[in-house]
């Protein structure tokens, strides 16, 4: 699909309440088409839930969807494969940015890694660089004064999941969606940020880690490099 015309079009309704476009539809054909056949139970962004197997496989086939509709190199695939049903129970994680071909990945008491190599860098013990996800113009208008004086710069990005990743990374120093995310934007991702041993929190539905592995938004989420920048990220937030 080189072209946006060819990306764009909406082709239905996807099941986490966004629009389904041509390139979410084709990435998710492609994934789901791989994992037929195996012991899995698949959640997915745009088909919802199928299967009941002994794996949960959550999966955001274009996170950053309008990033990649635009040709803008910053969207990414994101897959969380897990042993039950919450946040915790996620044992490997996955995520590629097709703008940077980095290849992020993450096993529960196996640490993180950047296209195979363990990550080493982390962020920093103040919060420099603040990246915003799920940033229309009114969430932006309507939040980014509460981060005055917490933060010192904002980044907006277009991936909460590349966003995280780059957190684990220590390329950010903090992340905020200011909309409530799904298990299918962090299941993934977040498994880098706790396998680095940062922070990372659910302020409207704690505690992070019995969130459902579904397709409900029922939280903001705030990660920085320590529990105490985490805590001053979700106070900002919430006041």
């Amino acid at each position: 699909m080189p072209t946006r015309a060819e990306r764009e079009p909406k082709v239905g309704d996807g099941e986490g309440g966004d629009d389904t476009t041509a390139i979410d539809a084709a990435a998710e054909r492609v994934i789901l088409d791989r994992f037929r056949g195996e012991d899995v139970r698949i959640v997915s962004e745009e088909v919802g839930v199928e299967g009941d197997g002994r794996w949960t496989v959550v999966v955001d086939p274009i996170d950053g969807s309008l990033n990649a509709k635009r040709g803008i190199p910053f969207f990414s695939v994101s897959i969380a494969v897990a042993e039950g049903d919450t946040m915790d129970d996620v044992v490997f994680g996955y995520v590629y940015d097709f703008g940077a071909r980095e290849e992020w990945t993450a096993t529960r008491g196996g640490g993180a890694l950047l296209g195979g190599n363990r990550i080493v860098e982390r962020p920093k013990d103040e919060l420099e660089i603040l990246s915003f996800e799920a940033t229309t113009t009114a969430y932006v208008s309507e939040n980014a004064g509460r981060f005055d004086g917490v933060a010192h710069r904002l980044r907006v990005m277009g991936s909460l999941a590349v966003t995280l990743c780059h957190l684990a990374a220590g390329r950010v120093d903090g992340v905020v969606s200011l909309k409530p995310a799904r298990s299918v934007d962090i299941a993934a991702a977040q498994l880098l940020v706790r396998e680095q041993g940062l922070a990372i929190d659910l302020p409207d539905a704690p505690p992070f880690g019995a969130a459902p592995l579904d397709l409900e938004g029922r939280s903001r989420v705030v990660a920085a490099g320590n529990e105490e920048l985490c805590s001053r990220l979700a106070t900002a937030l919430t006041a």
